[in-house]
């Protein structure tokens, strides 16, 4: 149920809420308040001579002909001798707001009236989560109820918790609201003029930088609302204001400056307004602004804290993740993240792409159970861990017992699902190994959703499990679809349901670009996350869609080549008839160069037979794989030395190279661009 703060004062018809920055209108008396009122509204009929107009109190004591309410409160004597019986009908009227204009708002009758105010304010101010909430539910609060314009300065930069402020205390204006000036025209009443926007501009200075010592700092380490009128409020209120003070304030107590201390701090000031034609505030109502500045100075502090909290969060969890997907060899990856809900930004649920020798790439995402800071580190570590054992070459069932063990030294409750699957492009097959995960979802280029068969597993974490892997065909065209379990599970369905809604949802998606034309793999994802109901977004969600082009057997040429003193010219006469048949006679010399000084180096130590395989994709890409794990460090030869300037060559004439270590030995690549 939305509660609505409750309003004493009769709001004008009509009124909406001003703009973030509404300015204040000028009035004939030099008050830059706007000017309320209606068609048949009459200005307040002047008191006695010598006494301000708006200085007769509310809780003035009734005349004749009105008899006192019942629990009414103890009366005020009036103000002074010149008060007299003839005054007691209109002080009356205004208490009862009987007399008044329509439109025109009625002052608040008694303490009771303030109390219900100012805890309906606070539940509104209380309502906000971040700052702009918060300043907001202050200026709606109290604008028309409590004042008819309001200026709300916050401290810039604001402190966030036991930060000490380093600069000078600084005040930005935040934002100001107020009741718009009004006038029907059907009446006979012809709109105001507006004033020119640069005057409307000066009204509040958007910067004022708090002089120590001065008088405006000085009533701001007060803490407590004065009134303008005050010689101190007075003095500080052109350094607050700048040169439009005394243009923008009406005479009178119709002002109430309040600092706005948090729990350590000043953090700003509020400046309530009243227009000429409206009751003055009276003391009352500085205990009244006191609340409102309290409650709004604390929920702005809170508000602070918030936000920092939400910034880590939203850094950790985008650090923990990939900030772009790499480009492999036969495969094109999209991918998505949803967290939980806003109050939740962190979760344990990762994916991941990992280049690997041969082309090959491994496809990873995993779940840690939790939504919060730690499983969101326990995710970190698991990721971090899945890479290293993946630049290893290992199995995919021997990569989850590593990380199995990982987890049981993180902890004995830090529990995960994971799925590690290995794409071969060349050979067009797939490597899967599950701890505990859903299973993958596979669509066929013709259309066809299946959901693949791969052992469940059990999670990450238990110990002592035996993992499976298994391997399946990958045809070009299909696409691999890895997700967690927040995308098919939820209270409102069980997981296999949700499995089979997300199957279906894919062979719906494919049916609309055709049996011979796959979707779109970022519209894909797209589309799989409109499944989603309002209901279905009780965990966080990790896609990772795989696209599987392959290479095609045309495009490959490998060989064994014997370790002996003649296979570096062996591999130069198979790299140049290579090159002759798939006509890249132009990368000849480059690659004749390059694969003899990889071969040398390779037959120099190796034991057994040396691979040799030549890739042609949108680049062309040479692997040479021996028995020995040391892997090859750029040097920088001596000009004595008779060796040590191959892979300095390498370096200087590849696009790319690299070396990486296998359970078997090791591979040094390199790659060359062709037109």
């Amino acid at each position: 149920m939305t509660e609505h703060p409750t309003s004493f004062e009769r709001p004008q018809s009509g009124v909406a809420p001003a703009d973030p920055r509404g300015a204040l209108l000028p009035t004939p008396t030099g008050s830059a308040l706007p000017a309320q009122g209606r068609a048949g509204d009459t200005p307040t009929p002047p008191a006695a001579a010598g006494q301000d107009p708006a200085g007769v109190s509310e809780h003035a004591p009734l005349g004749a002909g009105h008899p006192a309410e019942p629990g009414a409160h103890r009366t005020r004597p009036a103000p002074g001798p010149a008060a007299g019986a003839a005054e007691q009908p209109v002080a009356a009227e205004r208490r009862s707001g009987q007399g008044l204009p329509p439109g025109r708002p009625t002052p608040m009758r008694r303490d009771g009236d303030r109390l219900r105010f100012v805890g309906a304010a606070t539940r509104r101010i209380a309502r906000g989560m971040d700052l702009d909430e918060i300043v907001m539910g202050l200026c709606r609060a109290t604008v028309p109820t409590f004042a008819d314009a309001i200026l709300v300065y916050l401290r810039e930069p604001l402190p966030v918790g036991d930060e000490r402020p380093t600069g000078p205390l600084v005040l930005r204006l935040r934002r100001t609201d107020r009741i718009p000036a009004e006038r029907d025209t059907e009446g006979g009443f012809m709109p105001p003029v507006q004033p020119e926007p640069t005057e409307l501009d000066s009204v509040g200075a958007e910067l004022c930088e708090v002089r120590p010592g001065s008088a405006l700092a000085e009533v701001l380490r007060g803490v407590r609302p004065v009134f303008t009128d005050a010689p101190a409020a007075r003095a500080a209120l052109p350094e607050l204001l700048g040169d439009t003070a005394d243009f923008a304030l009406p005479g009178g107590q119709r002002a109430i400056l309040a600092p706005l201390r948090g729990r350590r701090r000043v953090i700003g000031a509020a400046l309530f307004l009243r227009r000429p034609e409206r009751f003055a505030f009276e003391a009352d109502d500085l205990l009244v602004a006191a609340q409102l500045a309290t409650h709004s100075a604390l929920g702005i502090d809170k508000a602070v804290l918030y936000g920092r909290e939400a910034y880590i969060a939203d850094e950790l969890q985008r650090t923990m993740l990939p900030e772009n997907l790499p480009r492999c060899t036969g495969v094109r990856l999209a991918s998505r993240y949803l967290p939980a809900a806003e109050t939740a930004r962190v979760g344990g649920d990762w994916y991941d792409a990992i280049p690997l020798p041969g082309s090959r790439v491994a496809l990873v995402v995993g779940d840690v159970m939790g939504h919060s800071m730690t499983s969101a580190a326990i995710m970190g570590q698991l990721r971090t861990t899945a890479q290293t054992l993946a630049g290893l070459d290992l199995p995919p069932q021997e990569v989850l017992h590593h990380l199995d063990e990982q987890a049981q030294r993180l902890g004995t409750d830090r529990m995960a699902t994971c799925l590690y699957a290995v794409y071969d492009p060349v050979s067009h097959r797939i490597t899967i190994a599950n701890a505990g995960h859903p299973p993958p979802v596979l669509l066929h280029l013709g259309g066809r959703a299946e959901v693949l068969r791969v052992p469940p597993g059990a999670p990450i974490g238990v110990g002592g499990v035996d993992f499976e892997a298994v391997e399946l065909d990958a045809p070009a065209g299909a696409t691999l679809l890895l997700y967690t379990d927040g995308l098919v599970e939820s209270r409102l369905r069980d997981v296999w349901t949700g499995i089979e809604q997300l199957r279906e949802k894919l062979a719906a998606t494919a049916q609309l670009t055709g049996p011979d034309h796959p979707p779109p793999l970022e519209a894909l994802c797209d589309e799989v996350l409109d499944m989603l109901g309002p209901g279905d977004r009780d965990d966080d969600i990790a896609l990772l869609a795989a696209r599987f082009d392959g290479i095609a057997p045309s495009d490959v040429a490998y060989w064994f080549l014997d370790p002996e003193d003649a296979a570096p010219g062996k591999a130069r006469r198979l790299a140049r008839h290579a090159l002759s048949r798939w006509g890249l006679e132009e990368l000849t010399d480059s690659v004749e160069l390059l694969v003899s000084e990889v071969v040398t180096n390779a037959v120099r130590y190796a034991s057994r037979p040396v691979t040799l395989r030549l890739l042609r994709t949108d680049v062309l890409r040479c692997e040479v794989g021996d028995d020995v794990p040391q892997l090859p460090r750029l040097r920088q030869a001596r000009a004595t030395d008779e060796g040590g300037r191959g892979l300095y060559l390498v370096n200087r004439l590849a696009r790319r190279w690299g070396a990486t270590r296998l359970s078997t030995g090791k591979v040094v690549w390199f790659e060359l661009n062709h037109t």
